[in-house]
């Protein structure tokens, strides 16, 4: 019966002529189990023409949609020294109250009266500059009386050289009269002299003009040396001219160079006044920073730096806080080849950790306990990890998300795309090759999802 033998029964007698054999060979075996191997089949063929919705799936957290609603932990802007809490964790607080209080660690800044010592010194330079700027006032009008003098002086000195001049106009036409004079008598002593020698005329009249021509010389000699100091006094006159005006010059020079340094020192006063009035302005504000508040409303979450006595540096975390007000969100991460799949306003299932669900994520519309997004923020350049951060919002046309989520919890999200044969998916697996690209029509997806 096993065949294994070269001569072969069957072949040679008719097993079915006996009842055994019409038993054993006309016998149907398994015939339930073709039977549903049949309709399973059936209903695989019929199940390769579903619809299926392409999808993206992504792992993120639970975030706000604003960056100022968002857990953030308080810094102090200078470092110091805790010295008193106010708030225990789990604290609600308000905005501006007071979360702890911190003294000084810089020696510069210990002395307790600082702020009005401060003030002090401002009072006594203020009153610097006001000397300086009336010195400076007083120079200017010293300044301005010494140039009325020198004006006046210089006009004194005009006059003078001018009379002067006149005066040497006046010697010199009486200089000029005479030599004219001189040689006028010359003239008659010559006539006087020949007179005498043909005897017209006496001896006595020589000698009279001869003395008359001595006289008129002497006159004229008299004159030059007149003439001569006139001359010399316009000299002077130029002299003091110039001696007025250099005497000035250096006088309100030396007056400009002191109203020069006054004015400077004054500016220097004034840049110190500037200096500690900044310095001031920023004691005060220090003085301000002792006190750690809280910059808006929200719950204390942990205390980063505990304790009493303990000292910090500029910047470093002191408490952590949570808004009390916030809008949710979920971030989450997709691959770059998956990115250009992706648009604003892109219909996005998530699911939360902690809220049980049944997800089938090519049949969006029979899955359980998930809610849905959409995509408003996409960034344009690739996190840490290698893929490319998405932020979704609720949807709301759709449910609700739970009330009690947490930010920070863990999420899952499922993108959906177009819907395709079920074959089509398949192939489309096996073969590695990444969803349809399409663009969405009018800037956005057309919703394929009903509510679960």
């Amino acid at each position: 019966m096993l065949n294994i033998s070269n001569n072969q029964l069957h072949k040679k007698v008719n097993l079915k002529k006996y009842k055994s054999g019409t038993t054993i060979f006309d016998k149907e075996y398994y015939k339930m189990f073709n039977r549903f191997l049949l309709i399973f089949a059936g209903m695989g063929f019929v199940l390769l023409f579903l619809p299926w919705t392409q999808n993206i799936t992504g792992k993120g957290l639970v975030t706000t949609l604003s960056p100022e609603q968002r857990p953030q932990t308080i810094q102090s802007q200078i470092p110091g020294r805790i010295e008193e809490w106010f708030v225990q964790e789990g604290d609600f607080v308000k905005k501006g109250d007071t979360i702890m209080r911190i003294s000084e660690v810089k020696s510069d800044y210990f002395d307790g009266k600082l702020i009005e010592r401060t003030s002090e010194q401002i009072s006594a330079k203020n009153a610097s500059v006001i000397a300086y700027n009336e010195k400076v006032a007083a120079l200017q009008r010293q300044i301005k009386a010494l140039k009325n003098e020198q004006q006046l002086k210089i006009e004194q000195a005009k006059n003078k050289l001018l009379q002067s001049k006149l005066k040497v106009k006046r010697d010199s036409i009486d200089f000029v009269a005479a030599n004219t004079n001189v040689k006028i008598a010359t003239t008659q002593y010559n006539r006087t002299l020949t007179l005498q020698k043909e005897g017209l005329k006496a001896v006595k009249d020589v000698e009279e003009k001869r003395l008359k021509l001595q006289e008129t010389d002497a006159k004229r000699i008299s004159q030059e040396n007149k003439l001569l100091g006139s001359k010399n006094e316009i000299l002077n006159a130029q002299l003091e001219l110039s001696r007025i005006q250099v005497a000035f010059t250096d006088k309100i020079s030396k007056a400009q160079s002191e109203m020069y340094t006054a004015k400077s020192a004054g500016y220097n006063a004034q840049a110190q006044v500037s200096k500690l009035e900044n310095s001031n302005s920023n004691y005060k504000v220090r003085n301000s920073l002792l006190y750690v508040t809280s910059p808006q409303n929200g719950y204390i979450n942990k205390a980063v730096k505990g304790g009493i006595g303990g000292t910090f540096k500029s910047g470093e975390d002191l408490v952590g806080i949570m808004p009390a007000n916030y809008e949710l969100a979920v971030e989450t991460f997709v691959r770059p080849i998956d990115l250009p799949l992706l648009h604003l306003d892109e219909k996005v299932r998530v699911q939360f950790d902690g809220w049980p669900a049944i997800v089938f994520s090519g049949w969006p519309t029979i899955s359980y306990g998930t809610y849905g997004a959409k995509v408003v923020a996409i960034e344009r350049f690739i996190s840490p990890n290698g893929k490319y951060r998405v932020l979704l919002a609720p949807d709301a046309k759709d449910h609700p998300w739970p009330e009690v989520l947490r930010v920070g919890s863990g999420a899952k999200t499922i993108a959906l795309l177009e819907d395709v044969p079920i074959w089509f998916e398949f192939w489309r697996q096996l073969n590695s090759f990444p969803p349809n690209y399409y663009q969405p029509e009018n800037g956005s997806k057309n919703s394929k999802v009903s509510k679960n």
